[in-house]
């Protein structure tokens, strides 16, 4: 029999997951803005500006990760040992670029600092531009698939009660020679260094700059569209791991992600609204002296990260495929949490609202006043 509230439950978790990692790829506008430093700051008094203007808000990216990865962990426990247990090479590239980057905002303006202010400069380049890159590629396999295998019945082999089997011995890393994966790890790269450019021009109080941030606008907004453009299309025109609803057998289906924007108007229309707030933020700070392109791109970022993550997992489709084992792929049902967990984590994620509440009163409270230059010789905190 059918357990309707177990499904709902199921559900509603990859909804949560999936708006957690949509708010991760907005908030890499820090990452983005890291690897703009020596962009648009063209003396020591301008990169201190730039750097604190983001290091104000670094830790919100952290948290939203590590919040991510619980998450992912407590509701589908199974992808979480599948692929960090698995994929672990390229998860602690990611996680080593992060905490270069926590390091680097607490040192870099230390006293007796050895290593110098460049040092840190370049671990804060270091994590825009791997630690963007890779994410992208990891949530390309959502749809491309991993060499891994799973077997259940390991558990009770007490000699090695190993559930996931990883196939390849680059762990992971193997991700990035995929073309497919590269091409939404490049677009997340510049998309992140377009929301930078839009926080600096909202954020900081200096003409000189704004006038750099809006050039640079451009160039990265070109290939971001080339590298965005070449993964939806080649998305949508290739073949998508299914699931059989009756069995729960995968298969492969033509044009399975297609289908699933098609099956699904709210997506479809949610993707569609993103794409096109993404762009109406970039032209209008383009064309215009304009500060508030960080909000429409910002939110149509958001949107239409939620929609390709919910065109992942739902519509019998399979989140986290295998191609060196189509069966072994995990979706949504075979990979979750018992129901009671499920139940009780719905329960506390009730308090998620008060949570974004919070965040967005601090956020506002810091942003009250743009930050310049003076600033920095009054401020008592430095990073």
């Amino acid at each position: 029999m059918i357990d309707s509230t177990y499904i709902l439950l199921q559900q509603y978790w990859w909804l949560i997951v999936s708006l957690l990692g949509a708010l991760l790829v907005f908030l890499l506008f820090i990452q983005g803005g890291q690897t703009l430093i020596y962009t648009l700051g063209k003396d020591e008094s301008e990169r201190t500006v730039l750097v604190n203007a983001l290091g104000r808000k670094w830790e919100l990216t952290f948290t939203t990760l590590v919040t991510f990865g619980g998450a992912f962990f407590a509701s589908f426990p199974l992808f979480y040992s599948t692929s960090f247990g698995g994929a672990y090479w390229v998860w602690m590239a990611i996680l080593f670029c992060f905490i270069i980057q926590a390091v680097s905002y607490e040192f870099r303006t230390k006293p007796n600092n050895f290593l110098g202010r460049r040092t840190f400069e370049a671990f804060l380049y270091i994590n825009g531009l791997l630690g963007t890159i890779l994410l992208g590629t990891a949530v390309a396999t959502f749809f491309t698939g991993s060499l891994f295998s799973v077997n259940k019945m390991n558990l009770t082999n007490i000699a090695n009660p190993i559930i996931s089997s990883w196939q390849t011995p680059w762990h992971g890393l193997e991700a990035a020679l995929n073309l497919h994966n590269l091409s939404l790890g490049l677009a997340v790269f510049f998309l992140a260094r377009i929301l930078g450019l839009l926080y600096f021009m909202n954020h900081v109080n200096s003409n000189e700059i704004f006038v750099r941030a809006k050039k640079h606008l451009l160039y990265n907004t070109i290939p971001f569209l080339v590298f965005f453009l070449t993964f939806v299309i080649w998305l949508i025109l290739r073949d998508g791991f299914a699931v059989n609803p009756a069995n729960g057998q995968v298969f492969m289906e033509p044009f399975k992600y297609l289908h699933n924007l098609l099956a699904m108007p709210i997506v479809l229309a949610m993707f569609l609204i993103g794409v096109v707030l993404v762009l109406w933020g970039i032209g209008k700070s383009l064309v215009i002296y304009y500060t508030k392109g960080i909000w429409f791109t910002g939110l149509g970022t958001v949107l239409t990260v939620l929609a390709l993550f919910l065109v992942a997992g739902y519509n019998n489709t399979a989140y986290y495929p295998s191609t060196f084992d189509l069966q072994s792929s995990l979706t949504i049902i075979n990979s979750s949490s018992s129901k009671f967990t499920l139940t009780v984590m719905s329960i506390v994620s009730l308090l998620v609202p008060f949570v974004v509440a919070y965040i967005w009163y601090v956020w506002k409270s810091m942003n009250s006043k743009k930050i310049d230059a003076e600033e920095m010789k009054s401020e008592g905190h430095i990073y």
